[in-house]
């Protein structure tokens, strides 16, 4: 992950760190009231089946394979059974489809096996599957299980570094400097408004800070 963490003249201590954090996902939610979870589901099986396919792929070409697929493939079972040749025709279209329906398949049999195919909804399971690594796995705990989780995706963090609320660059640590930042009850929502922020303002290349909405409270740039 390419850092963006800006140089500071000041350290924060941890209390101011947690207030700007506060100030900017105020911020941010009134700049995007609407803004949810990109990708469409209803069960958590569809929101992980997603999340796989997701991977290096645009969430608008997730949701038009899912829209199809899902009717198909109703039950973990039925992922788990289909043929494999049959899958990857179904997938085409997405990138690395030949992967990802081997990935598919071999999580969804564990889950039939393991789980009596349903999808757990602790971190320590969700990361036991074949294909669920920790930000999948947050952010399916977050968004289809309701629970306090940040899922670091490349937006969440790229921004948290350029917003100097971290200056780490593993995804892992990153996310532990985040949750003693966010409060519990906001860190399903602020990973939407990153995000969201990160696709629209906040560009990798050329951010848009002239018209940024918590410009007063990001030290980017320098």
């Amino acid at each position: 992950m390419k850092t963006h963490v800006p140089v500071t003249s000041a350290k924060e201590t941890l209390s101011q760190k947690q207030r700007r954090m506060r100030t900017i996902l105020h911020g941010l939610n009134q700049a995007y009231p609407d803004t949810t979870l990109a990708l469409n589901f209803s069960s958590p099986l569809e929101l992980l089946i997603a999340l796989i396919l997701a991977a290096q792929c645009t969430d608008e070409r997730v949701n038009a394979v899912m829209a199809i697929v899902r009717r198909k493939y109703p039950t973990a079972k039925a992922w788990a059974e289909v043929d494999h040749k049959s899958l990857e025709q179904d997938l085409r279209s997405v990138s690395f489809y030949r992967n990802k329906a081997k990935a598919i398949r071999a999580c969804c049999q564990e889950l039939v096996t393991r789980f009596n195919g349903q999808v757990p909804q602790t971190l320590e399971e969700l990361v036991s599957l074949s294909g669920v690594g920790r930000k999948t796995a947050n952010v399916l705990r977050g968004n289809a299980f309701g629970q306090p989780a940040i899922g670091v995706d490349r937006h969440v963090g790229r921004l948290a570094q350029r917003m100097g609320f971290t200056t780490q660059t593993d995804p892992d640590k990153i996310e532990d400097d985040l949750n003693v930042l966010v409060p519990d009850d906001s860190k399903v929502r602020f990973c939407h408004v990153m995000q969201t922020h990160g696709r629209v303002q906040c560009l990798a290349r050329t951010p848009l800070c002239d018209t940024c909405p918590v410009r007063s409270s990001c030290p980017y740039p320098t």
